[in-house]
């Protein structure tokens, strides 16, 4: 008797959704203004420290300026913990002629830092989102991509919280965020692979729901490349 083959069936797996972000990430200043700090004498010292560590001189002349240089550049590269994504976003216009499609703005550039080795990633974001009734001015979504750039982070979290805060204060009918970057901490070390480039996305309503939202946006994105 010819034994009878029953296909396994996979186990239905529940409809997921991204992980909800705390809205303390996305929509204030990451640095409260009674948050205590070190002072910037300190700041210095422990560039200083980090410069006699790698086995420099830190009293060659080269180096005398060298601490206050790089606490200078860390108030300008991490400026972001300091402003306010949701005030970015705050401004919107009504004029719009009943427009109801997606506004896309592509191969917006960023730089940021790695929080694992503090050291930059970089590359371009890829923003969309379909309004309901009122727009924001498109230089609001260049500059919240800058603001939550200028903190150390991570890829992945970059691309949520861009996400996460337009989809918190615009409320659309849906946002798709799409980001390709190098980051130096494989390129430069570790690895050392040169040129690869590191991809993510997150989409929110209609883009999550509908396979041909996220299609079509990422052939406009893909597309305009060529």
């Amino acid at each position: 008797m010819d034994a009878t083959i029953k296909p396994i069936r996979p186990n239905k797996q529940p409809e997921t959704r991204p992980a909800e972000l705390d809205p303390a990430e996305f929509l204030a200043a990451a640095v409260r203004a009674d948050q205590p700090r070190p002072a910037r004498a300190e700041a210095e010292a422990a560039v200083k420290t980090l410069l006699a560590y790698i086995g420099e001189n830190t009293e060659r002349e080269g180096l005398l300026d060298t601490p206050r240089r790089v606490v200078e550049a860390f108030d300008e590269l991490y400026q972001g913990y300091h402003q306010c994504p949701a005030e970015v976003l705050d401004r919107t216009f009504g004029e719009t002629a009943g427009y109801d499609d997606f506004v896309l703005v592509r191969d917006i550039e960023f730089t940021s830092q790695c929080e694992h080795h503090m050291m930059p990633f970089y590359g371009k974001a890829h923003i969309a989102y379909t309004p309901v009734e009122r727009v924001v001015g498109l230089s609001k979504l260049a500059r919240l991509t800058d603001i939550f750039a200028r903190r150390l982070q991570t890829q992945e979290h970059l691309t949520a919280q861009i996400a996460a805060a337009i989809d918190e204060v615009l409320k659309p009918r849906g946002v798709a965020v799409l980001i390709e970057a190098e980051h130096t901490c494989m390129s430069v070390r570790g690895v050392a692979k040169h040129g690869a480039s590191t991809f993510t996305s997150r989409f929110t309503g209609m883009f999550r729901d509908n396979p041909a939202e996220q299609a079509r946006f990422l052939s406009l994105v893909r597309g305009l490349q060529r």
